[in-house]
Parts: structure tokens; C-alpha cells; sequence
């Protein structure tokens, strides 16, 4: 794609996310020609656009990092989107569904770096060092595609489909649990609608932050202290509807809550 058709891609999912009206056909009908990596750059130029307005990059989030969502999209990897101050929700503040589209949530964990940590070479054990804790968080993921009728380069065009991160209230050493074998208890209304394990994500949550580190090392990039990386979900993405109330226990790293209005 050449740099008139980045910039329209990039200026169509601006204004669809403005507009709250989701574009009627994806990217990639309307640009079949469009590759990862142009996606990545009409990605970046609404991140620039954000930061222009004076908004500021906190982090990066991990997405498409089960094997099932991998094979859903037929990709072999996991993508990844920005993290700015203004998708940063709070606990105790309910979420209007009117800022939103078509939201689904999904229950991570995201770690929080002390150290800068730059690829290539980047290990599970280096990630591990570099972390100054770990802390529940729940995604909210929201497609400015209709239908979420997407393929991998329009969810990677769309900041990785993020639109909203709330963060539980405890941040824990990272030596002090194995996140391997963390549990997560998912409860929509007061009912568990599903439960999982951190072996769900790559095999270790650190694993997919050392992929992050891997793969930005490739545009010069480094993820740098401070920065809270999200490392993908546990189970599927649920759907949001109505005033809905979720609740994330994650055993000994504490729980996330998050509750939702029409």
C-alpha cells in the first residue's frame, strides 16, 4: 500500500471509532492488497495521531495468543496493539456501552517492567528479571469493523482491536508466583462462565512478552521501563450485553472486577 492508502485505512477506523459506527466492509475487502506490515503502519499512525492530541503510549498489549484464536484467523502468531492513558478505565467506575461498539472482554494478566527489555534474544527468564510485578487486568476489546468480520491484518490495523484496560487494585512481586499455573476464576453476573490456567498463554504469560520484545526489536522499538504489557487471555473473549458485572480471580495475584451501563 503506498502512503495515500495508509493514511485513508488509518483516517476510516479514526473516524469509526469517533463516530461509533463500525465501517460496513474491512480493510481487507477494501484494500486485498494489504499486508501485516502495512497494517502495523495504519496501526501507528492513530497512535501518532492520539499522541499528537497529547495523549501518552503506557503500554502495549498481546493479542491472538492461543493456538485456537491463531488457527480462527490462520496466522502462526500473535499480534500486538498500543496501550495510551485514555483506554486506562477504573474499577470502580462503570463502563458506558455507549462509548463503545461491539465489546468483548477478556481476563489477562499484565506485568509491569522495572527494566527495559530490547530484542532481539529476549528469554521467559530475562522477562521475568525485568519485571517489577504482575497485576490482574481485564481487556476490552472492540472492533471498528462491523461484525467483527475481520482477518489478522484488520484486527492489527484496528491498535489490535483494544479499546479499553482496567487494572485490578494489587501489583505482586513476580517472585513470589509461578505464573504458569496461575488460576483464573471468570464470573459474568455471579455465575462462572469459565475457568483457566497461564498455560493457556503461549505456555507462560512471560513467554508472549518476550515474543513482544522479539518482534518490535525488528521495527527498532524496546518496550521500556514502566510500561505495563498485556499478555493475552486466559480463555475466549466474551461478549458484553446489557449492565453486565465481571469479576477475574486470579487466586493469589488477587482479582479485577469491571461492570458495564447501557
Amino acid at each position: 500500500m503506498d502512503k495515500t492508502a495508509l493514511q485513508a485505512a488509518a483516517d476510516a477506523l479514526w473516524k469509526a471509532s469517533q463516530e461509533r459506527i463500525a465501517l460496513e466492509q474491512p480493510l481487507t475487502e477494501i484494500y486485498p492488497d494489504i499486508t501485516i506490515r502495512d497494517a502495523y503502519q495504519v496501526q501507528l499512525i492513530n497512535v501518532d495521531k492520539k499522541k499528537a492530541l497529547g495523549h501518552k503510549v503506557v503500554g502495549k498489549k498481546i493479542g491472538l495468543t492461543s493456538r485456537a484464536m491463531q488457527q480462527m484467523l490462520g496466522v502462526h502468531e500473535p499480534d500486538y496493539g498500543h496501550v495510551t492513558d485514555d483506554m486506562i478505565g477504573d474499577e470502580e467506575v462503570a463502563i458506558s456501552r455507549s462509548k463503545l461498539l461491539q465489546p468483548k472482554i477478556e481476563a489477562e494478566i499484565a506485568f509491569v517492567l522495572k527494566d527495559r527489555l530490547v530484542g532481539p534474544g529476549v528469554t521467559l527468564t530475562k522477562v521475568l528479571q525485568a519485571t517489577a510485578g504482575v497485576i490482574p487486568v481485564f481487556e476490552i476489546i472492540d472492533s471498528r469493523i462491523k461484525d467483527w468480520k475481520i482477518k489478522i491484518q484488520d484486527t492489527i490495523a484496528d491498535n489490535a482491536s483494544s479499546a479499553m484496560v482496567v487494572l485490578g487494585s494489587k501489583l505482586i512481586p513476580i517472585d513470589q508466583v509461578n505464573l504458569k499455573y496461575v488460576g483464573l476464576v471468570l464470573e459474568k453476573n455471579g455465575e462462572i462462565i469459565d475457568t483457566a490456567a497461564g498455560a493457556a498463554v503461549l505456555g507462560h504469560p512471560a513467554l508472549a512478552v518476550a515474543w513482544l520484545a522479539n518482534k518490535l526489536s525488528e521495527f527498532g522499538i524496546a518496550l521500556e521501563p514502566g510500561e505495563i504489557i498485556l499478555s493475552g487471555s486466559f480463555t475466549k473473549a466474551y461478549e458484553v450485553t446489557g449492565n453486565d458485572h465481571f469479576v477475574a480471580s486470579f487466586g493469589p495475584l488477587g482479582s479485577v472486577k469491571v461492570k458495564f451501563t447501557d
